[in-house]
């Protein structure tokens, strides 16, 4: 075979290299315009903030639209992309499946095979699988690493993980790892590869799908696209560490304080150096549009816009839930997946087959294979009047997204 043919994958997908150019103006497909209005009405007034809206259904674009405000005085535009805090994992494991199909990593073999100094403290029989379904112990990032600024340091965080003893409810049950996932996957795939994990990305993820807006360092050239994320994380307004203390104390809360409240986040969330540095749990920056591109080949068989992403044996497996148990952080059954999660959606028949990852806030992207749909959604605004962890925008919306595509 010569290098000008292009080779097959399962299903007779070419694999040429993906052509995308993004609309400069809205795409509704008249059989999504109620979508289309129902994301409209989120965005009346400047406190709203902004957002944007992609779907997908059986890897073509249906829907890519946005609204509002990236900052008080500048409106979303079509190029716009925000922070989308552990929306990102679902990007960081997408990376590590590209691997796996190409045999360069197993799920069941050990952790350790790959990453030596991570066997430490008792962690030698930990798998790949069990790592990317939460099952690893290793949820603790508040007091992991000591200052606000520690976090930004990859190689101090991930030796800290490396070195530290797993909790012992791992082997029974989920425990979320809010903050520290994305450096034990950043790494992880690092090793396995030989190179650095924003290489990673673009050669694994953005590359193939013909999109570049997949970042956890941003380019300079590209920064006054972000948003401006707003408000404060502070729950209630109380101050951060006092919140994080308080919940340390509470039995039935003090999962959550360690996995997702470490020293001086609420800081560091709005500090645009966080823009420089590697840290997939938290720090993503996407368009709706590259999201949904992603998703769209898992809810497709492996292939978006004729292109074969992943292979149907890939997406089989990364689909498969891997624990039915409620997760001891967050308290909850959030069937895990191989880094995803079951899709979380408004609507009283749940699709279980749905899968992917929010963030906080309330951006957040996932497929459903059953309706070969993908719907994606990115905003400024975090959460409601109640709390800025998130609301129901994208649950409502991707209600709205299931049932038109149930009747198509």
């Amino acid at each position: 075979m010569t290098a000008a043919m292009p080779s097959h994958g399962s299903g007779g997908a070419p694999r040429r290299k993906a052509v995308y150019r993004p609309p400069r103006t809205m795409l509704v497909d008249p059989r999504f315009e109620s979508l289309a209005t129902q994301f409209f009405h989120l965005f009346h007034r400047t406190h709203d903030g902004g957002g944007a809206l992609a779907v997908y259904l059986y890897g073509q674009p249906v829907l890519d639209v946005w609204a509002g405000w990236a900052s008080p005085i500048r409106k979303w535009a079509c190029d716009t992309v925000t922070l989308s805090f552990s929306t990102g994992k679902g990007v960081a494991s997408t990376v590590l499946h590209r691997l796996a199909q190409r045999g360069l990593i197993d799920y069941d073999a050990t952790v350790a095979s790959y990453w030596p100094e991570f066997g430490e403290a008792g962690k030698e029989s930990i798998t790949v699988r069990e790592l990317l379904s939460h099952r690893a112990g290793l949820h603790r990032i508040r007091g992991l690493v000591p200052g606000r600024l520690a976090l930004l340091d990859h190689d101090r965080v991930t030796a800290a993980l490396a070195a530290s003893i797993p909790d012992p409810r791992r082997t029974t049950m989920p425990g979320y790892h809010a903050v520290t996932y994305g450096s034990l996957i950043a790494e992880l795939t690092a090793r396995v590869s030989g190179k650095p994990f924003t290489e990673l990305v673009r050669t694994e993820v953005a590359e193939p799908l013909g999109i570049p807006e997949f970042w956890f360092q941003v380019p300079e050239s590209e920064k006054d696209r972000i948003a401006k994320v707003f408000p404060h994380i502070n729950p209630f307004g109380v101050p951060w560490g006092v919140t994080s203390l308080a919940l340390s104390l509470v039995p039935h809360l003090r999962d959550i304080a360690d996995a997702g409240m470490p020293e001086g986040f609420d800081m560091l969330v709005r500090d645009p150096t966080i823009h420089d540095f590697v840290m997939p749990g938290w720090n993503g920056v996407f368009s709706a549009r590259a999201l949904a591109r992603m998703y769209a080949a898992f809810a497709n068989d492996g292939v978006v816009d004729g292109i074969r992403f992943l292979e149907p044996d890939t997406i089989a497996q990364l689909s498969e839930v891997q624990t039915r148990a409620r997760d001891y952080v967050l308290g909850i059954r959030m069937n895990w997946r191989l880094g995803y999660h079951a899709a979380l959606v408004a609507a009283r028949t749940q699709h279980s087959g749905a899968f992917g990852h929010y963030g906080m806030g309330g951006s957040g992207a996932f497929a459903d294979p059953e309706t070969g749909l993908s719907v994606a959604f990115v905003t400024n605004r975090l959460g409601g009047a109640l709390t800025p962890f998130a609301d129901l925008r994208l649950p409502n919306l991707g209600a709205k997204a299931e049932s038109l595509a149930h009747h198509i």
